[in-house]
Order: structure tokens, then C-alpha cells, then sequence
């Protein structure tokens, strides 16, 4: 771990005078903690330098280790950002070291443990699912408390990563959005250059829709702002 990383991604939010930091990681599995300390320690370094601005953390499962997910709870980000990725019959195939259900249990723990920070999750679609799994995967987010969903269209980063199936339209990506919003979903995101931290401070709802520049704009609606 390199004790000097939270400085200096705080210093480079600083430097490009974000108001809204999404903070990510590798997995780390080979650490005790799963790296649920760096991310503290990164929040509260971007706190220092950027007292107002919203962060967000995208984290890994933590293996389901509770004490980690409260750790970075406690340092009190904007938004918990967990993805399930894709649905629950194609987890075992591209998530070969995660579970569909414990990360269903980690937004859950983090919903009840700290019910004021809104929790998120993201599913990337055209990987050979049907739009009934995806509805399910979206009443599963809802259940266990989720509150904003991202949904985009996967793409290979490579001819040896797992490939395409299908393309999806427009009309069906609206209609992904239209369910979220009929579950109550408080913010969602829905399109083919749709990804994780897309036009995130917006869909958390600190933006209102059309106060900036937008891309694709017409893809993300604040629901309860």
C-alpha cells in the first residue's frame, strides 16, 4: 500500500478544482482490511483540501467483511458506490471471485448501518441477459435499500475478454429506466456510454439537471432531488 496515495489523489482533486470526487480501487483481497483504510484515509485527505466538495467511493466487496464496510462508512462519504455488474445467472462467468448475493448483502449492511449515506450499484448490459434478469436484479437492488443505479452498455476491452452478445437499443434502455423510476429508484442513469461514476454528482442529486455541461444528458434523471 503506498502511504502517500491518499495525499496526492486529494492534491490532484484539488489541482483540477473537482466538487464532486468519485474514488475507486483495484481489488485488494490480499489485505486484511480489503483497502477499507485507504479509502478513509483518501476521504479525509480530500476533506481537508476540498471541505465541500460531495465524494463518492466505489469500493469492492470487501469480501463481505462487515468491520471494513463500517470503517468506510464512518468516514462519511457522499455516496456508497457497490456495482453487481451483471445479473445473477452470469455472475459466476465474469465475477469469478465475487458473489451476486454478497454483494447484494453488502448494500444492504450499508443501507442499515448508515441509512443517511445513499448507497448505489451499477449492472452493464449486452452480455447475454434477458430484460426479465435485469428487472429482477433491479427489484434486488431496491430490497435491499439500493437507491441510484447506473445501467450501460458492456463492451470488450479485447478480442480475449468475455464478448459482446447483443447491442442494446435505445427504446430498451429507456424502458430499463422507466422501471427504475417505478421501483423508486432516488436517481438513475441509463445508456450506452452509461458507466459508474457517469455524470455522478448529478444522478446523486447535488446537480440539477442542466446546470452544466451534459452528455447524454437525456439518459439521467433526478428522481428526488
Amino acid at each position: 500500500v503506498d502511504d502517500g496515495e491518499p495525499r496526492r489523489v486529494a492534491e490532484s482533486a484539488a489541482k483540477l478544482g473537482l466538487k464532486y470526487v468519485v474514488v475507486t480501487s483495484v481489488t485488494r483481497d490480499d489485505l486484511p482490511d480489503g483497502g477499507a483504510h485507504q479509502f478513509v484515509r483518501t476521504i479525509e485527505e480530500i476533506r481537508r483540501l476540498l471541505p465541500d466538495a460531495g465524494i463518492e467511493v466505489l469500493t469492492p466487496d470487501f469480501q463481505g467483511d462487515v468491520r471494513a464496510i463500517e470503517e468506510v462508512l464512518r468516514a462519511k462519504p457522499s455516496v456508497f458506490n457497490h456495482n453487481i455488474e451483471t445479473i445473477e445467472r452470469l455472475t459466476p462467468r465474469l465475477r469469478s471471485k465475487a458473489s451476486y448475493l454478497r454483494s447484494l448483502a453488502v448494500l444492504g449492511y450499508a443501507h442499515r448501518f448508515a441509512p443517511d449515506i445513499p448507497t448505489k450499484s451499477g449492472i452493464m448490459v449486452g452480455i447475454g441477459e434477458t430484460p426479465d434478469e435485469v428487472r429482477a436484479t433491479m427489484a434486488g437492488l431496491r430490497a435491499c435499500g439500493c437507491r441510484i443505479l447506473t445501467i450501460g452498455q458492456y463492451l470488450a476491452p479485447s478480442k480475449e475478454h468475455y464478448p459482446v452478445k447483443e447491442y442494446v437499443s435505445d427504446g430498451q434502455f429507456a424502458g430499463y429506466q422507466k422501471w427504475a423510476e417505478e421501483m423508486g429508484f432516488d436517481g438513475v442513469a441509463s445508456g450506452p456510454l452509461v458507466r459508474s461514476s457517469y455524470n455522478a454528482e448529478l444522478v446523486a442529486g447535488r446537480r440539477r439537471v442542466g446546470s452544466g455541461p451534459e452528455l447524454l444528458v437525456d439518459t439521467v434523471r433526478v428522481i428526488r432531488p
